[in-house]
Parts: structure tokens; C-alpha cells; sequence
């Protein structure tokens, strides 16, 4: 819980000429994000993982969408304070979750007693997995804080006393539940599912139970092996650990709040009864952005559907986990996003192009404003990244603009994108020489390459295109690849 305030960047902001639009799940429509009066940051919490496992990338595309989220804040000048939670402890996933509860199952699956000491050794060892792959997915781990809910139990435990003495909690056999009836605002976010909420999916039906949309707030735990609190050992039901992490961290109300679209219905409508109840705050967040699900052969990846690909088995087959990145910024958060190996294959050749074309020396350059301003207004609009792409290439392949200004822009455009154009690592250098070839200095040539190059240059010079295409296909069936430039031909050794 220490030392949380110092992990965040900078706490002032600039107005932006596009005003940042971004499409709010609370009041269904696109509006502008500023600050409010005397505040120095953007707030933002984002709903992470339960640490039982490897995630998946269907996860992990949530998190790149809350990158492009804070970088797209800070690219218009907002400083950023943002929380990734992990989950650590198990009994509770969801009111609407049916099955066997996530970290008992990992316990069970890792050979390991199930106790609160090896939820946590447990959850340790799978939040520092996932911070390495979003690392990997070029995410900056060092300005986010990551508090486990474990260490925010008496902030839970206290929350929930607070909503007793409110008269917004009740007692029952298995534990205190929330009693949706006193909060008239209950469902704000909409796609409320009574159903899902039933008391059986995690707990057994209790008959004194008063509506099937109240939630437990905690779960008293007849094996002993939980917290001690005003109603006995047990736990904290999910949605109140995200509402007392914010209160504790970011403060009783926030600018933006992020997850997928499966918590729209149960766990984010809980989440701001629960916090408004208790606060006396509303609203618990001025943005509410959730992002779609990533699909495979039309079904969202998940384990459930025994479908999940983790980042390891990309990396295996030979793919930069950039790559993923670049087939994420394809398409728009709230469009479902079709993943294939296919798709992926061609999100590598684009990424290497764009890596390959930046990395070109030929003077710094100066970024173009027109072109700035028509990419900003893409990002602007909701984080339209295909469109902001789509800008991108078309810039690239403009022969009127100078190259140097043109990778300037793309640069740019890339400390949101953050797909590291111009600074490839080893692996992006390694990927690029098997596609391109290795770049070769022309006075390195052998004399035969040499003598062909010049050949081809003045070939073109004379508009001989014909002869020019023929002097290139003789070059490739040596091994040698050409590329035309406006400073003249690079020349790629192909291995």
C-alpha cells in the first residue's frame, strides 16, 4: 500500500486543439474528456486479473486497450495515475460465475493445499507472469500500480461495515449481502441479467435472500480458512475489492474506469451501488470504457471455450509479441476483434515494413502538422487506431512528402501506437533480415552486385523501367534485394 504515488507520471495537463472524445458505457454516447477544476491527473482504475493462471491473449488485448487509453491521455498532455488490480484470493470470482472457483482450481492444478498463504505465493508467481507478458507487449509495468486485493481486505472488511451501518447490507446465513432495493440507482450501466445474478452460481441458493440482484459482500467460510471479521471467518465477495482499492488508492471518485464488456451486466453495475452507497459520491467514475471481446473462428477466446492461446505459443511460432500489438491497434476497442494466425502473420509483415521504413537514415526530419492533425483527430475520435494506421500507410506512400519528415510523423504517431518504430530489439532485427535481408553499404558491395546496381540506377535514370526490373530480378536470384529511396537505392543482403 506504500510508495503507490510515486510510480505515477506527470501531474499536469495541456488543452489539446481536437478535444478527446471518448464513448462513455454510462450515458451511451461520445463525449469530451478534460479534467475537472484544480485537478492535476487523470484517475484511472482498471479492472485486472485473477492471478490462478497464464492469461490469455483475449486478456491481454484488454490491457493493451487501457495502454492506448493512457497514452493517448498523455499524448494530449494528461498526466495519468492508473491501477491495475490483481485478484488473489479465491470463494467469490462472480455472483454470476458458475463452476469451481478460479484460484481453487489453480491451488488443485499447482499441487498446493488450499490456504490463504498459497493463494497468495500463488498469485504472486501468475501477476508477475502477467507483467512480464504486458512488458513484452511493450506496456510500461513501472507507472502502473498493481495492488493485490489481499492486502486491501480490512479496506474491504470497512467498506462493508460502512454500507451496514447505512442500512445498504444485510445479514444472512452465508454471509452480508448488498440490498439493491435501497440503492434507487441500482443498474445504471444497463444490460443488468436478474438471472445470471442468482445466489447458486457460486453459493448455495439462500432462502433469505431478498432480491436476486443483491450480491454478496462477504462470504463466511464454514472450513476456516478465511479472514476474521464482524461476521466470522470468510471472505470478501469479488466486486467490493475493486470499490475499496479505488476509495483507498485514487479516492471515492474517478475519472475513467475500464474492463471488458462481461462487466458491464454484474460486476461494474455492483461496483458503483456499493461505492455510491458508501461514499455518498456520484458518480463513482465520469467515463465508464469497456472493450469487446477477441473472437477465434466466431468464439470469444476464453477457457470456458477451450479455445485460449497464451503469449508464449506466439512467441514460439516465431512472432515479435509486437506483432499482436500491431493486430490489436487493427481494430477498435469496441469492435470485436477477429484473431487467427493468419491475421497475425500479417500484422508481423506490416510491423516490420513500418519498423523497416523508420529505420532508414536519412536526417531527422520534422514531423508534418497536417498529417499530425489528421492522425491526432483519428486517436481523438474514441482511440480509432485503424484509422489512425490507415493515415500512417497513406502518409508512407505519398512521393510528394519528404521521407525524413514523413518517418518524423510516424514517430510520432507512435508514442501512442508503442510499437517501438526505430528502435527495434534484437528479435524485430532478427525477423527483419530473414524477410528484407541484412542493409549492405554500397562501397561493401562485391564488384559484380556493384556493377549491377549502377547498371540498374542508370537504367532508370534513362526511364528504362523494363531493363531496370530486369537488373532487380537478377539481383534477387543473387540474394540481393533493392530498394528505390528518394536518397538513392538501399541494398538488403538476403540470407
Amino acid at each position: 500500500m506504500h510508495g503507490l504515488k510515486r510510480l505515477f507520471g506527470r501531474t499536469h495537463s495541456i488543452a489539446p486543439e481536437t478535444p478527446l472524445l471518448l464513448f462513455n458505457t454510462l450515458t451511451k454516447s461520445k463525449e469530451p474528456f478534460a479534467l475537472l477544476p484544480h485537478a492535476r491527473e487523470a484517475r484511472m482504475y482498471n479492472c485486472g486479473p485473477t492471478v490462478y493462471g497464464t492469461q490469455h491473449i483475449g486478456n491481454l488485448s484488454m490491457f493493451v486497450f487501457t495502454d492506448i487509453l493512457r497514452r493517448t491521455l498523455q499524448y494530449n498532455g494528461f498526466g495519468v495515475k492508473q491501477v491495475i488490480n490483481f485478484t488473489d484470493f479465491g470463494h467469490l470470482t462472480s455472483d454470476a460465475d458458475e463452476g469451481e472457483d478460479k484460484m481453487m482450481k489453480g491451488l488443485k492444478r499447482e499441487g498446493l493445499k488450499p490456504s490463504l498463504e498459497n493463494m497468495k505465493k500463488m498469485g504472486r508467481m501468475y501477476a508477475d507472469a502477467f507483467k512480464a507478458d504486458i512488458a513484452a507487449l511493450n506496456i510500461d509495468v513501472g507507472s502502473i500500480a498493481f495492488p493485490f486485493a489481499s492486502e486491501y481486505v480490512p479496506a474491504q472488511i470497512a467498506m462493508i461495515q460502512t454500507l451496514e451501518e447505512k442500512g445498504y447490507a444485510y445479514r444472512a446465513k452465508n454471509g452480508v449481502y448488498f440490498d439493491t432495493a435501497r440503492f434507487p440507482g441500482y443498474g445504471k450501466l444497463g444490460a443488468i441479467q436478474m438471472e445470471g445474478q442468482r445466489a447458486g452460481a457460486r453459493v448455495e441458493r439462500d432462502p433469505e435472500k431478498r432480491s436476486p440482484s443483491d450480491f454478496l459482500l462477504w462470504k463466511s467460510d464454514a472450513k476456516k480458512t478465511g479472514w476474521e471479521s464482524p461476521w466470522g471467518l470468510g471472505f470478501p465477495g469479488w466486486h467490493i475489492e475493486c470499490s475499496a482499492m479505488i476509495n483507498s488508492i485514487l479516492g471515492k471518485q474517478i475519472d475513467i474506469h475500464t474492463g471488458g464488456i462481461e462487466h458491464i451486466p454484474v460486476h461494474h453495475n455492483n461496483e458503483i451501488a456499493q461505492s455510491e452507497a458508501a461514499t455518498g459520491k456520484s458518480p463513482l467514475a465520469r467515463f465508464w470504457m469497456h472493450r469487446e471481446h477477441l473472437r477465434m473462428a466466431d468464439q470469444k477466446i476464453a477457457k470456458s471455450e477451450g479455445n485460449t492461446v497464451v503469449l508464449s505459443d506466439i512467441v514460439s511460432k516465431g512472432f515479435h509479441p509486437l506483432a499482436l500489438r500491431y493486430l490489436f491497434l487493427g481494430s477498435h476497442y469496441r469492435t470485436p476483434a477477429n484473431f487467427s494466425w493468419e491475421a497475425l502473420e500479417s500484422a508481423q509483415m506490416s510491423l516490420l515494413r513500418l519498423q523497416r521504413f523508420v529505420g532508414a537514415h536519412d536526417g531527422d526530419g520534422t514531423p508534418i502538422p497536417e498529417w499530425q492533425k489528421k492522425i491526432r483527430e483519428r486517436l481523438n475520435d474514441d482511440l480509432d487506431t485503424p484509422g489512425a494506421l490507415a493515415l500512417v500507410w497513406e502518409m508512407i506512400k505519398d512521393p510528394a512528402l519528404s521521407p525524413a519528415d514523413v518517418r518524423a510523423s510516424v514517430r510520432d504517431a507512435d508514442k501512442v501506437f508503442g510499437l517501438s518504430l526505430g528502435s527495434p530489439d534484437e528479435k524485430t532485427a532478427a525477423l527483419s533480415a530473414k524477410v528484407f535481408g541484412v542493409p549492405v553499404a554500397l562501397e561493401t558491395l562485391p564488384e559484380r552486385i556493384r556493377d549491377i546496381v549502377e547498371a540498374r540506377e542508370a537504367a532508370r535514370n534513362e526511364k528504362n523501367w523494363a531493363q531496370a526490373d530486369q537488373l532487380r530480378a537478377e539481383l534477387l536470384k543473387l540474394n540481393y534485394a533493392i530498394e528505390d529511396t528518394a536518397e538513392g537505392p538501399r541494398i538488403f543482403r538476403k540470407e
